[in-house]
């Protein structure tokens, strides 16, 4: 691995081979970053000394994020499975009830129990800790991420219908079309307003949805920079992966708007984080990138690299 590439207020760690692909990452409650590599077929830890380490799950683990047992849970999409990690290494993994279904979006419910979509099955399964699966059909095609809503339910993607899904935990489902045609949502995730918000890769956009079903389309700079993951950082704000334009977004619940661009060109950024009052993201490429916050400690605005808006992978 080599030595971190900074540019702005942006650092590159390495932390594995560069065909590894890092792809999700969270913080864990050990306190470390936790990241699939989704390639290798690894999860890996980074402790806050820089430290790596890794272990197997099965094939194509995908997106991670904390359950309420104190464990870290991920689907593995190329293996079908639901996969758990705890905070010593030890991996076990479940199968859902439909076969081939390819898990994807991945997160704790307000009922105790891990949720998560199945993409190539149009599902949307819930997992207790002990390993019981109860799935439910989906409103529409390609659920892809998850995330719990401030209204008791989970909200989702619909990639190919071109929708958010809400599914609360009886099973009952709803869908919200959105405005734009071929907008392909992906990323998901509760803001600090008690809003949805989500990301648009297919129309350069981020969404924000409210639990009513109201929704407002913002429209970014490069509408081909393709964003795919989305979180709230510690600033109150919220922070996206441009895939395509090779960035790191911010916006503000107001719909103001930045961006930095990462250190390496075609670093293919994927999911997004916060973690030690910072915003981390996973890069295809091997590398996790870290992004200071400087409104997190001072309540400084940041503002956009200058030009980071026009350049494109």
């Amino acid at each position: 691995m080599t030595g971190p590439r900074e540019a702005g207020p942006v650092r590159e760690y390495g932390v594995s081979a560069a065909d590894a692909g890092p792809y999700s990452l969270t913080e864990g409650p050990d306190g470390a970053l936790w990241f699939t590599l989704v390639h290798a077929g690894l999860i890996g830890r980074r402790d806050r000394d820089g430290r790596v380490t890794t272990f197997q799950a099965g094939a194509g683990p995908t997106v991670i994020t904390p359950g309420p047992d104190g464990a870290l849970w991920f689907s593995e999409y190329k293996s079908h499975r639901v996969g758990r990690v705890t905070a010593d290494g030890r991996v076990t993994s479940f199968a859902p009830d439909t076969p081939e279904g390819g898990p994807f979006g991945i997160v704790a419910g307000p009922d105790g129990a891990m949720w998560f979509t199945l993409l190539n099955a149009g599902r949307v399964g819930r997992i207790t800790v002990d390993g019981k699966i109860t799935e439910y059909d989906s409103p529409g095609a390609f659920p892809s991420a998850i995330a719990a809503g401030p209204d008791g339910a989970l909200w989702f993607t619909l990639n190919q219908a071109n929708a958010i899904g809400r599914i609360a935990v009886d099973g009952s489902t709803r869908v919200h079309p959105l405005p734009t045609e071929g907008a392909a949502p992906v990323g998901v995730c509760a803001g600090p307003d008690g809003a949805l918000w989500f990301v648009e890769i297919g129309a350069g956009q981020i969404g924000r949805i409210t639990t009513e079903g109201e929704i407002t389309e913002f429209p970014l700079p490069d509408r081909q920079g393709r964003p795919h993951a989305i979180t709230t950082g510690p600033d109150g704000a919220l922070w996206f992966t441009e895939w395509g334009g090779n960035r790191v977004g911010w916006i503000t619940v107001d719909g103001e708007i930045a961006s930095w661009d990462l250190p390496t060109p075609g670093s293919e950024p994927h999911g997004i984080a916060a973690h030690d009052g910072a915003v981390w993201c996973a890069l295809e490429n091997g590398s996790l990138a870290r992004v200071e916050v400087p409104g997190a400690v001072t309540g400084a605005v940041p503002r956009a690299v200058p030009g980071s808006e026009e350049s494109n992978s």
